[in-house]
């Protein structure tokens, strides 16, 4: 029986193991859904299959084998989510707007006026 309930889940009620534990089981699931072996995984990330085994049982992985098994299983686009932008505030942008330049500038002429004489 899948889950559905709790596919949103309430990270902040997990302890740091139990949300390494979920992660793994999520990438476990990613290669299950491509029908890919641990082996064909290994080949794909440069990850040695060890390192998959033990990260499917829940082992933690550094940040380096997490980018590596997301691109062999073409989900990177899972890290749009952490990658937050800087927010900025309405009154930033009225200060930027005042900033811009309304129109040109005239341009100056060179002081010797037979530069331009044939």
């Amino acid at each position: 029986l899948f889950e559905l309930v709790n596919y949103y889940k309430n990270w902040y009620a997990l302890t740091d193991n139990a949300i390494v534990e979920t992660l793994c089981k999520s990438i476990k699931q990613m290669r299950l859904n491509k029908n890919i072996s641990q082996e064909e995984l290994s080949e794909k990330s440069g990850v040695n299959r060890i390192t998959i085994s033990r990260m499917e049982t829940g082992k933690a992985i550094n940040l380096m084998t997490l980018i590596q098994l997301l691109r062999a299983l073409e989900k990177l686009e899972l890290l749009n989510y952490l990658n937050e932008e800087p927010e900025i505030s309405p009154m930033m942008v009225m200060e930027a707007q005042k900033k811009l330049r309304k129109k040109a500038s005239p341009t100056t002429r060179n002081s010797d006026p037979n530069e331009y004489k044939l």
